[in-house]
């Protein structure tokens, strides 16, 4: 059974040309971003998408796609996943490879007491330190996901335990 992967998420446009933004989901971007390279979509119905163009603008990849050549084409694709299955090559799951966005959505947030302050919303995946969007009920806030503020995160009962210092949750707000 096949089974995809998140490589890229399309954020804003970038220019006049077509060329969009993307947050990167993938440890290897230069292998995934090259041109002729295919993706498929989700929403479905907005691919799949084959690479033109791909260059990184400082320290964002910019990608351009086969029929999106000006602003408002790049524009519609916003919000867009960049997908790739099993059957392309990506590896078999490497435990210490980190956690990918979808195995964490809409886990709990609780503190090390056992209080639930909130729900995993994102993960905003960073070259130096990961960080967890958390939906509190007062806003959100975003979260370092690091072993000392993040001691653990049980699959199991889809719940992340925070250690937070003093005010971190509040900073969002």
């Amino acid at each position: 059974m096949s089974q995809t992967f998140l490589v890229a998420r399309v954020g804003k446009p970038h220019g006049l040309r077509g060329e969009v933004t993307v947050q990167v989901h993938t440890d290897d971007p230069t292998g995934r971003f090259e041109p002729g390279a295919s993706f498929v979509t989700d929403p479905p119905e907005r691919g799949p998408l084959t690479l033109t163009t791909v260059r990184v603008h400082q320290g964002t990849y910019l990608l351009g796609f086969e029929g999106h050549t000006d602003r408002t084409a790049a524009e519609s694709l916003r919000g867009t996943r960049l997908l790739v299955d099993d059957e392309a090559g990506v590896p078999d799951e490497d435990p210490d490879e980190g956690w990918r966005e979808e195995d964490l959505l809409g886990f709990s947030v609780v503190l090390t007491d056992g209080r639930r302050v909130g729900e995993v919303i994102a993960l905003h995946v960073r070259p130096v330190q990961d960080l967890l969007e958390v939906r509190t009920p007062a806003g959100t806030s975003l979260v370092p996901f690091v072993e000392e503020i993040v001691p653990e995160v049980d699959e199991e009962s889809r719940t992340v335990v925070l250690d937070p210092p003093p005010g971190l949750l509040e900073l969002g707000e």
